[in-house]
């Protein structure tokens, strides 16, 4: 699974990775007394981060920009808004109240949305420009709609079942999406047809992306469309291998139970194969994958001339990656090249890669032991970036120019910033973004204008367009912090971050993050100690906390947070500390934290708090287990408890297969010690969890019992891994803090 790296409810710190102190932010007009957040405001609408727009995107043509903006009054609701650069002028093409049905979603699309992240949003969180920029491909309450730029829309689809994967053709001729389990297409304003066989099993999926391409692959589609519109890559994928679990939904007035096919460690995953057929789904022919069916499809790309598709195979082991070339009128496939991880590693797989029209291809690697940018043409191998900092992204790349995007840590681990090279000269490396904000980017496929996104501790997110030297162009959000911002009238009691870095057990350094209330001399204060732990995560950088942080400040604690051994962007050997070692190393590095804190004379080193979610969860029991006494209490949200119940993908990555290696699956789980728990726990789940099923809290729960120790319990029916909400994130909130209350961490009087 891809776990969410923190979890504070339905807020996510540093969600935004960014520069630091005191930038980019501008002063209310006039400062009335300072106001302290508390967690209803947090929660409620307008959000106090202000307008952040979702899936940015340029016309094709260029003229237009469009965003997702939430609406002022419901934060969760978004609407599709376009800007004319020709005339500068913002205007609301599609509101989603005037044209949504309010039908409910098929279940199938609610667990796609939750394994994307978006399971709480409303209105319309995808949309697709059609190639002469005079429409947009909307889906919005299980249907599809095209709009025009005249304001016009048109219902394409109107029928029981979802529309799911909906996807206009690079030429814009054809329409496609999967429903009933099977890919339809035809070509704008005509019916729809299915394109792929009817199969009697209900197992069998043609168009989709399998489960674990979905929950651990950030792959969410199964089919690719040909640039010419010509052909169609379409996986097909059978799950009567899989096993079934009974996930049961617990809901506040009734209960549902879901015959689930989920491939946990050590167990059979789906089959998966690939075809190539033509939009009429005639011409059908089989890629060839290779003998061993039990592999994983990573990614799937078409050449820009349509004449080569590109294959990522991935083995179960996850310690090799194949590129297949494949033929698309006959299915061959050749290797291309091979990706093999370090000793005692595995391979991350990416999707910062480039496929360029000479036939070559920009790629992201951690051959040499850092995420570093190759060049692959005829057969040889260029490196384009080096040094011990990583590229944690591909922008995109000109072509015409030879010069080449992306973001990375080159300056400060703790903030990405923009820059970019020159393939003829690579190792002269430009730096784009201003100093003083750290920033993300992305760009049009002519690689001809960027799309950045920059942020700092006192300074939400702002957007903004800017050509290939990185001059501001337009904003898209400019979100300045003024008097009329949502969080105007808190910005005077806003409490800046601090950083530094300890030493680990063998040396390595460990950076943290503190935020400190207002201290009076000679008191000490207690600690909200939040961590995540787990490998594909960074928590501290230099960003924007967010109003939640705030909230936990502004009632007297000190938040602190530290990146363990094995958490993101340092390197090949940093991360693979947690290789067969899950709940060891990263439960030292964080005690190596709490011991820091406890020499701080402003700390009270007998109310450290620590909290966290998902891995963060599973790591405040193995905290707790692991060391009694250290931490006053332990709050676990959505923990995992035992790793055989976690799917393959994810699991056997690090822990590797649990009938070959049952020894490293009974040392990394959270159950066999709850009998050496002695401090307060708080435990919290939502009883309709697909993510980290509810099992996981009852295991535990069962085990606590029978071995008498104490513990207190908070669950939430019909929610899912993510527990928020207007009111339900105050309750969260408000339930965390009485229980520390309740076991006296609390600040000093």
């Amino acid at each position: 699974m891809r776990f969410i790296a923190c979890l504070l409810a339905a807020s996510c710190l540093a969600a935004v990775p960014v520069h630091a102190e005191g930038v980019g932010v501008n002063p209310p007009s006039t400062q009335a007394e300072a106001k302290v957040l508390d967690f209803e405001r947090v929660f409620a609408s307008p959000s106090l981060n202000g307008a952040v727009p979702r899936g940015v995107k340029l016309s094709p043509d260029g003229r237009w920009l469009t965003v997702l903006r939430g609406r002022a009054e419901d934060r969760e609701r978004y609407d599709l808004w376009g800007f004319d650069r020709t005339t500068g002028q913002w205007t609301m093409l599609v509101d989603s109240l005037k044209l949504g049905s309010g039908k409910e979603l098929s279940e199938a699309e609610k667990m796609q949305r939750e394994r994307q992240r978006i399971g709480d949003l409303k209105g319309i969180v995808t949309y697709d420009w059609t190639a002469d920029s005079k429409a947009i491909l909307v889906p919005l309450d299980g249907d599809l709609f095209l709009a025009s730029l005249d304001g016009t829309v048109r219902q394409l689809t109107q029928s029981q079942e979802d529309e799911l994967n909906p996807a206009l053709g690079p030429r814009g001729t054809y329409l496609s999406f999967v429903r009933d389990r099977r890919l339809w297409a035809g070509k704008v304003g005509q019916e729809p047809l299915p394109v792929t066989p009817e199969e009697q099993a209900e197992t069998v999926h043609w168009g989709e992306a399998e489960f674990v391409a979905q929950e651990e692959m950030a792959r969410f589609t199964g089919y690719w469309w040909a640039p010419d519109d010509s052909r169609i890559a379409v996986q097909r994928f059978d799950d009567a291998p899989v096993g079934i679990v009974t996930r049961t939904a617990i809901g506040a007035e009734s209960t549902k139970t879901f015959q689930q096919r989920y491939p946990v460690a050590g167990s059979a995953n789906s089959l998966v194969s690939l075809f190539v057929l033509s939009p009429d789904g005639k011409s059908r022919v089989e890629v060839d994958l290779g003998p061993n069916r039990d592999i994983y499809l990573a990614r799937v790309n078409w050449a820009p001339d349509g004449k080569t598709l590109y294959v990522q195979r991935q083995d179960r082991e996850q310690t090799r990656l194949d590129m297949l070339a494949v033929d698309p009128d006959t299915g061959k496939a050749r290797v291309l090249f091979t990706e093999k991880a370090a000793q005692n590693s595995w391979i991350n797989l990416s999707s910062d890669y480039r496929f360029l029209k000479d036939g070559s291809l920009i790629w992201w690697s951690e051959r040499d032991g850092y995420g570093h940018l190759w060049h692959f043409k005829q057969g040889k191998w260029r490196q384009l970036t080096r040094g011990e900092w990583v590229v944690t992204g591909l922008a995109g790349v000109d072509e015409k120019a030879g010069r080449v995007y992306f973001t990375a840590t080159r300056d400060d681990v703790l903030a990405t910033n923009v820059y970019a090279l020159n393939l003829a000269n690579p190792g002269k490396v430009e730096r784009l973004g201003e100093a003083g904000f750290a920033h993300s980017a992305a760009m049009d496929k002519a690689g001809q204008t960027l799309l950045i996104t920059r942020s700092a501790q006192n300074q939400p997110p702002q957007v903004y367009i800017a050509d290939g030297k990185g001059k501001r162009l337009a904003w898209v959000e400019e979100n300045r912090v003024d008097a009329s911002h949502p969080y105007g009238p808190y910005l005077s009691s806003h409490r800046a971050p601090t950083f530094g870095t300890i030493k680990a057990a063998d040396g390595t350094e460990l950076h943290w993050r503190m935020t400190t209330p207002v201290m009076e001399p000679g008191k000490r204060y207690p600690v909200f100690f939040q961590h995540y732990g787990g490998p594909t995560s960074q928590t501290v950088t230099r960003g924007w906390g967010g109003a939640l942080e705030q909230a936990v400040v502004g009632k007297g604690y000190i938040f602190f947070q530290i990146d363990n051994r094995g958490s993101e962007n340092r390197g090949v050997k940093f991360g693979s500390t947690l290789y067969r070692a899950m709940g060891s190393v990263e439960v030292e590095d964080q005690k190596a934290g709490a011991q820091f804190l406890k020499s701080l004379p402003y700390v009270d080193g007998a109310k450290i708090a620590t909290y966290g979610w998902s891995y963060g969860g599973y790591m405040t029991i193995k905290m707790l287990q692991a060391d009694p006494g250290l931490y006053a209490a332990g709050i676990s949200g959505a923990p995992v408890t035992k790793w055989e119940l976690y799917d393959t993908h994810y699991t056997e990555r690090y822990l590797g297969d649990p009938n070959k290696e049952p020894q490293v699956y009974a040392k990394a789980n959270a159950l066999d010690d709850a009998g050496k728990i002695k401090d307060p726990l708080l435990l919290i789940h939502g009883m309709a969890d697909d993510n980290v099923v509810f099992e996981n809290s009852s295991m535990l729960i069962s085990r606590l019992q029978a071995q008498a120790v104490p513990f207190e319990m908070m669950l939430y029916p019909g929610y899912t891994h993510r527990v928020g909400g207007p009111k339900v994130g105050v309750h969260l909130w408000e339930t965390i803090f009485a229980f520390l209350q309740r076991h006296r961490v609390t600040p000093p009087e």
